[in-house]
């Protein structure tokens, strides 16, 4: 219990550092917003339009700070943060619900597939020790991992989708084919298209996994219990599943628990480059488009996500590590 107040006291500091910078920092960044949604529009703005944008946006308020910052936080428990100045007139909150799905389709699923695949092969590479898999598999991955995602995004977009034209080169579907509909064309269209992202995700998250599972085996293989296991005369199949990686795989599960809370910010260069419609493209225009509200709620929503997250890998770790409940 002590151990649960204090996280709980640690969520709530953090949550309150969180908001309170969120609300700070759009007021001390300089620019226009309005302008730049005017130039955006091509149209000239007049006096009475930019208070009418003004009052309608939230913005050039005459109300101290500290009121401002009360009616901030009625808005965050709402989830309420006005229009949108990139996508004027959609409001925020419809339109972030628009990328996230498209974000934890890509993201999320890729963060699995990597923790699924680099967890099962940094298992076989301890087990193996010294053979041809972990002398060729860590190393590589572990290169790939070190490169930039940007670099490797628009490597793989230009060799399998300009010189060899396998898959799209960009967005989430087809934009010609208008809207969307739920039927087996347009899931083919959308797994075509997150097919380059998804690759690149992977490859370079991977290594990672590989190294902490491979490196945490090999000390679990020299413990008594697995020389035990070994004496016994029980199976290399079992030893290896129930004995070595049931135990070398808690570093790995506390990971994985961190990573879901960075799921929902996206893969931010990936969707970039590839122009994908999630989360983290929704950032990158929100930022240079001076959009103040959406920047705010995708930052409180990030912030939100790595925080649960975390609590996620601490109850993770307290419930399969019983040298943490001794400790609490």
């Amino acid at each position: 219990m002590p151990r649960l107040i204090r996280r709980l006291e640690f969520f709530v500091v953090t949550f309150w550092a969180a908001v309170s910078i969120n609300f700070l920092l759009p007021r001390m960044m300089p620019g226009d917003p309005i302008q730049q949604m005017m130039a955006r529009m091509k149209g000239q703005i007049t006096g009475s339009r930019r208070h009418s944008l003004e009052v309608m946006l939230g913005l050039n308020t005459h109300e101290p700070l500290w009121r401002q910052y009360i009616s901030y936080w009625g808005q965050v428990f709402r989830f309420d943060f006005g229009s949108s100045i990139t996508y004027f007139p959609e409001n925020v909150t419809s339109v972030i619900s628009i990328a996230i799905p498209w974000t934890l389709g890509l993201v999320g699923v890729t963060t699995v597939l990597a923790f699924v695949l680099g967890t099962l092969l940094g298992a076989v590479s301890a087990w193996r020790r010294g053979g041809v898999l972990d002398s060729v598999l860590p190393p590589v991955f572990i290169v790939v991992g070190a490169l930039p995602f940007f670099w490797v995004g628009l490597l793989f977009l230009y060799v399998f989708g300009v010189l060899l034209p396998w898959a799209p080169i960009g967005f989430g579907y087809d934009i010609t084919a208008g809207q969307l509909s739920f039927d087996w064309q347009t899931i083919s269209q959308i797994v075509s298209h997150a097919l380059l992202p998804a690759t690149v995700i992977v490859l370079t998250s991977i290594g990672g996994w590989i190294l902490t599972m491979r490196n945490t085996m090999i000390g679990v293989l020299s413990e008594d219990y697995v020389k035990m296991a070994r004496a016994k005369g029980l199976s290399s199949g079992r030893i290896m599943v129930q004995y070595a990686s049931r135990n070398a795989i808690l570093p790995n599960l506390t990971g994985f628990a961190m990573s879901l809370g960075f799921v929902i910010s996206g893969a931010l260069l990936v969707e970039l480059v590839f122009t994908y419609p999630g989360v983290g493209y929704l950032l990158v225009q929100a930022v240079t488009g001076q959009d103040y509200p959406l920047m705010q709620a995708l930052f409180l929503l990030i912030t939100a996500a790595t925080l649960v997250s975390v609590l996620i890998a601490d109850a993770v770790t307290f419930v399969l590590d019983p040298r943490t409940r001794g400790r609490a």
